[in-house]
């Protein structure tokens, strides 16, 4: 299948134009493609139509270079990937190009980063320019499709993506909007407000969502319950148990390295032996 890099729908591996939208897919081999569970920030500035009858052409470019700078060093800052800028809004990406088990609260932790870096540099634009900037960003976790590089539509597609540009969309200016599957990986890790599922373009039906009032200082990655039985990692749970037999009887130390790529279930296994 190939998605399409405008609107995100599946097509046929050798269609050439998209069933949805009729745009034209890209010419990419399927293999060149990986399905990845990430986490999206959409952030806007608000109001950049009356910025720019403020300020004439080389001051609007100034300002603009100096927000989107800000922004760039939050999102690295936490790990995160800037995916592209459209216009006055910038996309990251957090588990491109590597997954972290804590992609969701990093890029929650950049959103929340975020509105403190413009709250600082508003001090300096004001004293520079006389302006201020407001910006509003939405957060958003699911599978997306990661193409091998970027494009004029960028790399990442699916409904992921839309939800969290749409929810920077609702979000008023100076909050933050996360997705309900984003809080889930985060919840014991940040201060939020419940919010009104917000009725959206392109959706069908309302999108749950809250609104980030902060991030709980010194919070690791949240702890995840496991309730279902631990399944295909019998022999990898005997040999821990050997070891620890092991070290028990001849009074040791032992080390245990446990490899593997994201997901596989590195963190399942040691709780489940712990």
């Amino acid at each position: 299948m190939t998605a399409c890099s405008s609107c995100g729908a599946a097509n046929l591996a050798d269609a050439r134009f998209c069933s949805n939208c009729g745009s034209a897919l890209p010419a990419t081999s399927p293999a060149d493609e990986v399905r990845k569970t990430v986490t999206i920030l959409f952030c806007d500035v608000t109001g950049s139509t009356q910025l720019g009858e403020q300020l004439d052409p080389e001051s609007l470019r100034k300002v603009m270079a100096r927000y989107f700078d800000a922004m760039r060093a939050e999102i690295e800052l936490h790990g995160g990937t800037v995916e592209k800028f459209i216009g006055d809004a910038v996309m990251a990406v957090f588990g491109i190009p590597s997954l972290h088990e804590d992609d969701a609260l990093r890029a929650v932790r950049a959103a929340d980063g975020m509105r403190e870096s413009l709250e600082t540099l508003n001090k300096d634009l004001e004293r520079d320019f006389g302006v201020r900037l407001a910006s509003r960003i939405g957060v958003n976790t699911g599978e997306v499709l990661v193409g091998p590089g970027l494009t004029d539509f960028g790399r990442v597609t699916g409904d992921a993506v839309n939800t969290a540009a749409r929810l920077e969309t609702a979000a008023q200016p100076g909050e933050v909007l996360i997705g309900a599957d984003t809080y889930r990986l985060v919840r014991d890790a940040v201060d939020v407000e419940s919010v009104e599922p917000q009725t959206v373009k392109g959706k069908a039906d309302p999108v749950e969502c809250y609104r980030l009032v902060g991030v709980l200082a010194g919070t690791a990655a949240p702890p995840r319950a496991f309730t279902s039985p631990i399944v295909g990692r019998e022999r990898e749970l005997e040999d821990l148990e050997r070891a620890f037999e092991r070290s028990v009887q001849d009074r040791t130390s032992l080390l245990f390295t446990v490899l593997g790529a994201a997901g596989a279930g590195k963190s399942r296994l040691v709780e489940e032996f712990l």
